[in-house]
């Protein structure tokens, strides 16, 4: 199966359709008058369905488990057609218009079944999906203008090294497929006065986004979340606590990051874990919906 892991979880809806179509207005009628030697047609399949959605890994082997928190099936007689229609919906890593899906063909298949002793002239077509919303494809982010970040890595292993950062690079490459400048990257010592000064010059430079990593653990060599406390004027709690959920929903000792976000003037301002582990969690826990405050922002300035 696909490797989900890395993804957040997010309200998904997906609808879709089946029709059966009969021969004759006599089976119309027999169903509508509930004379089915096997039973009430729309029951049956309405039950068959909802076994459908919720076994659907069952059947498609690559399908992950999903929880299917809600499934609806209606049905609309039009001359000899019968559509089905079934919506379903989850808050998951992955969508269900293959339960969906599966679960309108079941639906036909059960119909079918059912209506072939009286009607040997039953047809199963346009099983498609109406309709998918949630997840990757809704949060496509559009942005007026190009927006400008700074990298800075706080260490003193990589100040000295600098051919061993690996995650400045990281975040310099997750930035860059998402559209945004990389106006630097610089690797500093992980010293307080070193710290501030250089993510205040570029603040002042007119950066959008600067991006710390580094110097965010708990022991006494970890200078970025009080180095960078001074500058920001509002903290972003939401923010933060995303990345650590995420993160310890992955590593218990996520726990003990120090992750600070919050705006200095018009500038974001993001300390992340030093780590390649660390970076990579939390650059896939916020982004790209973080930049979303840019929108935020600009619309805050026109009032």
């Amino acid at each position: 199966m696909v490797d989900i892991t890395f993804k957040n979880f997010s309200q998904r809806s997906a609808t879709a359709q089946a029709i059966v179509r009969v021969s004759s207005t006599e089976t119309i009628l027999a169903i509508r008058e509930r004379r089915i030697p096997k039973g009430d047609v729309f029951e049956m399949a309405k039950a068959a369905g909802l076994f459908a959605a919720k076994r659907t890994s069952d059947m498609i082997p690559d399908c992950h488990p999903i929880p299917v928190e809600y499934t609806a099936i209606q049905y609309d007689i039009r001359d000899l057609d019968i559509f089905i229609q079934v919506e379903i919906r989850t808050v998951y890593k992955t969508g269900v218009e293959v339960e969906a899906m599966h679960a309108a063909s079941v639906v036909a298949l059960t119909m079918y079944d059912m209506l072939k002793p009286l009607d040997k002239n039953i047809s199963i077509e346009q099983i498609k999906l109406l309709e998918k919303k949630g997840g990757k494809s809704d949060f496509q982010l559009k942005l007026e203008r190009t927006l400008q970040a700074a990298v800075i890595v706080c260490s003193d292993t990589a100040s000295a090294h600098p051919e061993l950062d690996k995650s400045g690079k990281l975040i310099s490459e997750k930035l860059t497929s998402l559209g945004v400048t990389i106006m630097d990257l610089k690797i500093i010592p992980d010293e307080p006065e070193t710290i501030r000064t250089t993510t205040e010059n570029y603040c002042q430079a007119g950066a959008d986004l600067v991006i710390l990593t580094g110097g965010t653990g708990l022991s006494s060599r970890d200078h970025t979340p009080e180095a960078i406390g001074s500058l920001i004027t509002r903290r972003i709690p939401g923010v933060e606590e995303a990345i650590r959920s995420y993160g310890q929903n992955r590593m218990p000792y996520a726990m003990l990051s120090r992750s600070v976000v919050g705006m200095a003037g018009d500038t974001l301002l993001m300390a992340l874990p030093g780590s390649t582990g660390g970076v990579t969690d939390a650059m896939r826990a916020v982004f790209p919906h973080v930049l979303h405050l840019f929108k935020v922002l600009k619309g805050d300035r026109h009032e």
